[in-house]
């Protein structure tokens, strides 16, 4: 337990380190602050005749679902985005929905693999952080140790056939100088969500109850601090449950695939 616990507060130097981790299921906690400079990734896995409805739906929704990457039916490698990656066992945890109903959480897909699932790779509002850190700028969560907080909001997204529903949002909350700031570096980085969504009143975008977000851990925002909301790769998850497919496989929410590309577009292999 003690090895867990000294792995889990760790900061990997790569991608290819935080994979190995979730690999061999010593790494037990959401992947906001790990590997800085690296891309993550949210994960969604349908069955081959979904994936080309679900591919329209990302291309309609660019700032919800960027997309990274898309595999080939039944490959679990993904080597355009970093070396050894297998999809079956490098995210920390994983969420398996059947109909569209969550049926369960795993760390490690190989005993449900099929030749003909497609996985895709979308952008992720964690690789923006480390701009946000490089810049001075606080992230509250990471330096709580939190996972980030999610909305579901009153935002529709377009629909692609079955594929729609409600945008989710993460939050972050800044002082007015830094979100400022942080609008300005976000809608850099297209590719991890881009610009925010919404800043200020919660309300005006369906949210009740900023303290009891759907999805990760409680805020905590301070005085003279505004909540900064990006559209969040968790939007795919509800699109799904709409869906109800066959089968389908995402991330737990904050735990990503870290790839080997650079957050500044370069890439580690």
């Amino acid at each position: 337990m003690q090895k867990i616990e000294q792995i889990a507060n760790q900061v990997f130097a790569d991608g290819f380190s935080v994979r190995q981790a979730a690999r061999n299921g010593s790494l037990v906690r959401p992947t906001s602050g790990m590997a800085p400079g690296f891309q993550q990734g949210n994960i969604v896995i349908l069955s081959a005749p979904d994936a080309d409805e679900f591919l329209r739906f990302c291309v309609l929704n660019p700032k919800t679902a960027p997309i990274l990457d898309v595999s080939e039916p039944g490959d679990f490698t993904l080597p355009r985005l970093g070396r050894e990656i297998d999809i079956r066992t490098d995210v920390p945890r994983y969420r398996i929905f059947r109909d569209g109903e969550l049926i369960d959480s795993v760390v490690d897909l190989r005993a449900i693999w099929s030749g003909d699932l497609v996985t895709f790779v979308l952008g992720c509002s964690f690789s923006f952080e480390d701009a946000l850190v490089r810049a001075s700028i606080p992230v509250r969560h990471m330096d709580n140790g939190t996972n980030v907080p999610m909305y579901v909001t009153n935002l529709d997204t377009v629909p692609s056939g079955k594929f729609g529903g409600p945008t989710v949002v993460s939050m972050r909350p800044f002082v007015p100088k830094d979100a400022i700031m942080a609008t300005i570096l976000s809608s850099q980085l297209p590719q991890a969500h881009g610009a925010p969504v919404h800043f200020g009143d919660p309300a005006a975008i369906g949210i009740k109850d900023i303290a009891a977000p759907e999805f990760g851990d409680a805020p905590e925002i301070r005085d003279g601090e505004i909540p900064v909301f990006w559209a969040c790769g968790v939007t795919p998850q509800l699109a799904i449950m709409r869906a109800k497919p066959r089968i389908a496989i995402t991330h737990e929410p904050g735990h990503m695939l870290v790839t080997d590309l650079r957050s500044d577009g370069g890439r580690q292999f």
